[in-house]
């Protein structure tokens, strides 16, 4: 993966989602149209956080989210959200 030339601000994480599952555990598989949006992803870059809030994720982090969490942006062909740290539910 190239270096992104991205760096978030304050108590921002730019993460990329991980791929929704094609496949229940049964083995059907799920067509398209029926998946649902990924809740999961890697931290791919940290902002320097605030004085109040030191951000406590760090690049490399797989992390859950919310469903409907941070703003959608592509990146060199990508697909990244950025979003406050607080919207970041859990570290897997």
């Amino acid at each position: 993966m190239s270096k992104l030339n991205i760096k978030p601000l304050a108590d921002r994480v730019l993460v990329k989602a991980l791929e929704a599952e094609t496949k229940t555990a049964s083995g059907i598989i799920i067509p398209d149209s029926a998946k649902e949006k990924p809740q999961k992803g890697n931290v791919v870059a940290v902002g320097p956080g605030t004085k109040k809030n030191p951000v406590t994720v760090k690049t490399g982090d797989t992390v859950l989210y919310g469903k409907y969490s941070g703003t959608e942006l592509k990146l060199e062909g990508n697909d990244y959200l950025i979003m406050r740290e607080s919207d970041i539910l859990a570290i897997v």
